[in-house]
């Protein structure tokens, strides 16, 4: 590493005011501080704030969280195709074919979005940030593996532009940048992103009986339809007899987005981001919690059969944990008072349910009520700290 040092040691007078290369220093200092600790250092005397994290670490460990989700998705992607095919396959086979498939998503993600990301820093005359680094994880991990690859440039570039570099950059956005991506791939590409066939990525000819259909998705079709079925009965006379089981949901073996499909995947990241401080247990707690009470008032009030569906099948169908562990976490978009953060995570999970039961047209509910709750954050935040400025006051002698 000495001699990589040395190297960049060279190179950095180039690049510093009045150098040949001064204009593209953001894009030079992003690559000498991925590989090396930053030059920047606190003074030595004086009161300050020293901790072993920076901005980077921190994406890196988010990052390293939702690896078992990336590599359980690979599989599973396999391992859907070959189902839907009727073939066996072994567990490398699966990988393999998973991988051919996946990796270009994640790929051009980070190169549609990093080049955004230099040419703005480039344009403002900023260090390149590492918010992208988590951002351009999590867009693959929320897209089906059919997905086009032009169509996940396109989202990608659309939602760090609008979503993130208008509001200023990394701190600045209001939304979480991710979700952007994914509420416009499905609002502009329908059809590339729902229905029952985007999940399985066969190119062969399905066996019969094999649907591709997500466990929303079927819970919605018979649930709420003119001739209503009981969810878990229709789920359980599927192509697989384990296949929508509750054992299933949870492991994560069923049709869904990349990322989202397995709740145990999701609670290992969580493990992750707790035990080094990185993701906030209070969103994550408060969010459980506003699931289950939702739940529950949809079972005590239901009218049709979704609605009656048992409140926990909803805590691992669909990308509930993945929003609750990756996406409502977010230090941006959710609130940043300890007590905003339990209203926030609350009526994430509140409202998650909310919109997946009560609109056919949208059995997943979660990536809505996440939008719409980071545009609430700051107005939470603001009268938690008003109400605190009022009781202080209060307080106050003369």
């Amino acid at each position: 590493m000495k001699f990589l040092q040395d190297i960049f040691d060279k190179m950095e007078p180039n690049f510093e005011k009045g150098g040949k290369f001064e204009k593209f220093y953001p894009l030079w200092e992003a690559q000498r501080t991925f590989i090396f600790t930053p030059k920047i250092t606190t003074p030595a005397k004086g009161a300050q704030i020293r901790d072993a994290i920076d901005l980077k670490r921190m994406m890196f460990t988010v990052v390293i969280a939702m690896i078992p989700c990336l590599l359980f998705g690979i599989w599973n992607t396999g391992h859907m195709h070959f189902l839907s095919a009727g073939q066996e396959a072994s567990h490398l086979d699966k990988v393999i074919h998973g991988a051919i498939l996946v990796i270009p998503i994640v790929l051009v993600s980070y190169i549609a979005g990093g080049l955004v990301e230099v040419a703005f820093s480039i344009l403002r005359n900023h260090p390149v940030t590492e918010g992208f680094l988590v951002t351009g994880m999590l867009i693959p991990l929320v897209v089906p593996p059919t997905i086009p690859l032009w169509q996940v440039a396109v989202g990608t570039i659309f939602a760090v532009v609008l979503a993130k570099e208008i509001f200023g950059g990394v701190g600045m956005n209001v939304l979480n940048v991710a979700l952007t991506a994914r509420a416009f791939l499905f609002f502009a590409y329908p059809t590339e992103i729902s229905g029952s066939e985007v999940w399985i990525a066969t190119g062969e000819e399905v066996v019969q009986g094999y649907s591709g259909a997500t466990a929303l998705g079927i819970a919605a079709e018979f649930g709420t339809g003119e001739n209503q079925v009981p969810v878990l009965e229709a789920l359980a006379n599927s192509f697989a007899p384990d296949l929508y089981s509750l054992k299933s949901m949870f492991i994560g073996t069923i049709p869904g987005s990349i990322g989202e499909t397995s709740a145990l995947m999701c609670i290992l990241g969580a493990i992750v981001l707790l035990i080094t401080g990185v993701g906030s247990w209070r969103i994550m707690l408060s969010m459980l919690v506003g699931g289950i009470v939702m739940g529950l008032i949809l079972n005590l009030f239901g009218s049709n059969e979704f609605m009656k569906l048992p409140f926990y099948y909803h805590l691992v169908m669909g990308g509930f944990a993945f929003g609750l562990v990756f996406m409502a976490t977010d230090p941006v978009t959710a609130s940043q008072t300890n007590t905003g953060k339990w209203i926030y995570g609350f009526f994430c999970g509140f409202f998650a349910l909310l919109i997946r039961v009560l609109n056919p047209a949208y059995p997943e509910g979660v990536m809505l009520a996440i939008l719409l709750m980071n545009v609430f954050a700051p107005l939470i935040d603001y009268y938690i700290v008003d109400a605190n400025k009022k009781r202080r006051l209060k307080r106050a002698t003369v």
